[in-house]
């Protein structure tokens, strides 16, 4: 049993010896000689510094190009953009109110039951009236942080809130008391309030 151990491990000894023979002549085999002069020149290295920087850079403006974020364009239908197309939408009512065929008023005392008071200057009289109302009431909803009373009546919020809802009342009155007389002024009265409101914060 010694003797086998003996050959064995004089049969691995060689082994090792002579792979690490074979190892050693392969690395004997490169050449570590510099390069000659005719091909190597200094500026290779900044040539390629300077194409792998451009290149890069041309890469990075393509992919800012590609992935430039889209212009914002606002939404059509917000709540503050309701309040402001109501506002427009009664400023509207009362001209057609002012422009269409009024029926007779009555000046001097109560009307008659038989005078005929229907007709496109009492429907878009109604109509002002109610967009008026609708106004106001959205524009308390959806800006009501924006009114401080602390800051007087002459900040613009707290006067657009002022001239809104009284421009609403009188032109809501207007339709009450019509077609008595002097109905008209108080509706003319409040649209011009009601025009005031939107020229100040447009």
């Amino acid at each position: 049993m010694k003797g086998n151990t003996w050959f064995i491990n004089m049969a691995a000894s060689i082994c090792m010896v002579a792979v690490h023979g074979v190892a050693f002549a392969s690395d004997a085999a490169l050449n570590f000689a510099a390069p000659s002069s005719s091909y190597y020149t200094g500026d290779i290295r900044s040539y390629v510094l300077a194409s792998a920087d451009s290149d890069t850079a041309l890469g990075q403006s393509k992919l800012a190009a590609s992935v430039a974020p889209a212009e914002f364009e606002p939404p059509l239908w917000t709540t503050s953009n309701a309040h402001k197309y109501l506002g427009l939408g009664t400023l509207a009512m009362v001209v057609a109110t002012v422009l269409a065929p009024k029926p007779g008023e009555c000046e001097k005392g109560p009307c008659p039951a038989v005078v005929d008071t229907s007709g496109p200057h009492k429907t878009f009289g109604q109509a002002a009236a109610t967009l008026a109302a609708a106004t106001a009431v959205s524009g308390f909803m959806f800006h009501w942080n924006d009114i401080h009373m602390e800051d007087g009546w002459t900040d613009p919020d707290n006067l657009h809130a002022l001239l809104g809802t009284a421009g609403a009342l009188l032109m809501m009155a207007a339709v009450n008391s019509a077609p008595a007389g002097g109905h008209a002024g108080e509706g003319m009265l409040g649209g011009i309030a009601m025009g005031a409101a939107i020229k100040i914060t447009w």
